[in-house]
């Protein structure tokens, strides 16, 4: 189902179900997964590969050149999930030389109107930018992430799991899984419980998270040695070991913590 006025390069592939709506582009080199859909004026090109039924709005621009001064023509890819839905004035970039030359967004996204994920970004699955988010290059998202509406992510930084960042939010350190963070520039305002109960996660477990968290972020020793403690008192806590791995492989990066040393979640 591919409207007359679309155009439709040479070598793309095109999946079964396809939709295609009016004025819409699609590049040579462009795979479009079963079921896909374009409504209008949406433009896909590069590298890229989108998974089944993804449906992307007008005026979306997918796969572009990215916005990189050192980019040089690499014959970079994007790589886009399943199921995800890509709303208007979206804008996403393929990778470069400098970060691994590929840009991946998971499976079951939300990317609301003219929000934008930069090159070599890595996106989880179920993963929500509200309207006028941007990611910079190189940004990770885990999975279950939701971003507030007009946030800014710095580039290289870390967002852990199931973490929540509130609208107007400038994030220019790594936050944790299950955090809660807000601010200019942004600094932990708890945990998601919210997005925790809401994710039917277990209250025993929820509630040794919270400990650990306060644990983690307290004044006394260092955040190593704090960080040494609750792994081994809730050794047996997954949220809580995901959140020490998460510290653990941050080497020399910053993290975003509470405001003023406060530790209240």
């Amino acid at each position: 189902m591919i409207h007359p006025t679309a155009i439709i390069g040479a070598g793309a592939k095109i999946g079964a179900g396809v939709k295609i709506g009016p004025y819409s582009m699609v590049g040579d080199l462009v795979e479009l997964g079963d079921g896909c859909e374009m409504v209008s004026h949406a433009v896909v090109e590069g590298r890229t590969t989108i998974g089944a039924g993804t449906k992307i709005y007008p005026f979306a621009s997918v796969g572009h050149a990215p916005q990189d001064l050192k980019y040089h023509g690499e014959e970079s890819r994007l790589e886009i999930g399943a199921e995800c839905t890509i709303r208007e004035n979206v804008t996403i970039n393929p990778g470069t030389e400098g970060g691994g030359m590929v840009t991946r967004i998971g499976d079951n996204c939300l990317l609301m109107a003219s929000s934008h994920v930069a090159h070599d970004c890595q996106v989880g699955n179920r993963v929500v930018l509200a309207n006028y988010v941007g990611l910079a290059g190189h940004a990770v998202v885990e999975d279950f992430v939701t971003f507030g509406g007009i946030c800014v992510v710095h580039q290289y930084v870390r967002i852990g799991a199931h973490a929540f960042v509130g609208a107007h939010s400038m994030v220019d350190a790594d936050v944790i899984p299950y955090g809660l963070a807000v601010g200019n520039r942004a600094k932990l305002a708890g945990l998601n419980l919210v997005g925790l109960k809401r994710r039917q996660f277990d209250r025993e477990d929820i509630h040794a998270l919270r400990t650990a968290y306060r644990m983690i972020f307290a004044s006394e020793g260092t955040l190593r040695e704090r960080v040494n403690d609750a792994a081994e008192i809730f050794s047996g806590n997954k949220l809580v070991q995901d959140v020490v791995a998460f510290l653990n492989d941050a080497n020399d990066r910053a993290i975003c913590a509470p405001r003023n040393g406060s530790n209240g979640d």
